[in-house]
């Protein structure tokens, strides 16, 4: 039987699963739907746990969270993700389309849970068996021999698959340049040819302990120039505007100005 604490923690946690789950397909930016994805992990993780399946909550935490998710989360904060190319259907069809395989997956999933009849003898059953493998072995150890000594072959197979699936999906996903790769020398004569920024680019700005990508170096006029920041923070619209830093400017122009009196 389900415990009281099992009860209060379910109840308090399934509500926040749910709302981190509606966010993953309402949130308008990737990073935050990421974000939904890992905090529902993390509560499924700890369901497991309250289940007395440690080793599933633990794995559920640290690969599927820790690893997975994460490693989306850095890609998508890394690459980046324009929010005008995910309204931009390239399918035609495909929304209405998903949507109808989700209802008709809801339905086979009501219909199915709704036929299934466990009486109390049956549960309990189930449950004494729990607790014995628990108190026997240990719910990693069990879990562990049933892995690597009766399941073994089939798990050395599917762990095979995965890879060959990996491998072959690097090599359809790889493309051949087309082009040769030009290297710096024949960058810095096309500039030369070109007479386009022949000293190469500028560098970011500096304001007294500031450097950062995002800040604009300055002109000799004062203005900043827009070719010392990366086009993709230009994108993103994240390049550091220069108001906050005119005080820092006036402080060393009195500095200077001191200096010379002295």
């Amino acid at each position: 039987m389900t415990s009281t604490a099992e009860a209060v923690g379910f109840w308090l946690l399934a509500p926040i699963a749910v709302i981190a789950a509606l966010g993953l397909l309402f949130a308008k930016k990737a990073v935050h739907a990421a974000l939904g994805m890992a905090l529902v992990m993390v509560i499924l993780g700890i369901f497991y746990i309250m289940q007395k399946a440690d080793f599933l909550g633990i794995v559920q935490v640290f690969v599927y969270t820790g690893a997975v998710m994460m490693l989306f989360l850095f890609v998508l904060m890394l690459v980046g993700v324009d929010s005008s190319d995910s309204i931009v259907e390239t399918i035609k069809g495909q929304r209405w389309a998903s949507l109808l395989l989700v209802v008709g997956l809801a339905g086979i999933l009501v219909f199915s849970l709704g036929r299934v009849v466990m009486d109390e003898q049956t549960v309990q059953t189930g449950m004494d068996k729990l607790v014995s493998t628990n108190a026997e072995t240990g719910n990693v150890t069990g879990i562990a021999e049933l892995i690597f000594g009766q399941y073994v072959w089939i798990f050395e197979v599917t762990s095979a698959l995965l890879i060959t699936a990996a491998l072959g999906a690097m090599v359809l996903a790889h493309r051949e340049r087309l082009t040769p790769r030009i290297t710096q020398a024949e960058w810095a004569a096309k500039r030369v040819r070109d007479n386009k920024n022949v000293a190469g680019l500028p560098a970011p700005g500096v304001y007294a302990r500031h450097n950062a990508v995002d800040t604009p170096a300055l002109l000799p006029d004062g203005t900043p120039s827009d070719l010392s920041v990366s086009r993709v923070l230009v994108a993103r619209d994240q390049v550091a505007t220069t108001d906050g830093f005119k005080d820092v400017e006036r402080h060393m122009e009195r500095e200077i100005e001191e200096g010379r009196s002295k």
